[in-house]
């Protein structure tokens, strides 16, 4: 039989690779995110359109691989549906996809879930 300490092992093991994937992204779209945020209010507060051109498309790039590299990671650690959306929205509010990347972090280290 196998002990419940075996069983966290062996799923923080698995959640391995989905886990750095989701950090990556989690962290490219936060910057990306602070980027466009400071495109638009240099668009807006200093009329300067320049960062607008390619801030809003890099960012929803990222946004898009950071969605499916999000939910892959959430079916694989069992997330609840509530857990999941939050993670979801943390990309597109300034400074809540580096706050959301450290407790899901924690979590599934941990071996909780979300």
């Amino acid at each position: 039989m196998v002990s419940t300490g075996e069983q966290r092992t062996k799923s923080r093991e698995s959640l391995r690779g989905p886990l750095v994937r989701y950090r990556v992204l989690a962290w490219t779209t936060g910057v990306a995110l602070l980027c466009l945020t400071t495109a638009f209010i240099l668009k807006y507060a200093f009329d300067s359109p320049g960062m607008m051109s390619w801030a809003g498309v890099t960012h929803g790039l990222f946004y898009m691989v950071y969605l499916v590299v999000a939910v892959d990671l959430a079916l694989k650690a069992r997330w609840s549906i509530k857990g999941t959306v939050f993670v979801l929205l943390a990309g597109t509010i300034p400074f809540l996809s580096f706050v959301a990347e450290r407790a899901v972090t924690h979590r599934v280290e941990a071996g909780r879930k979300l």
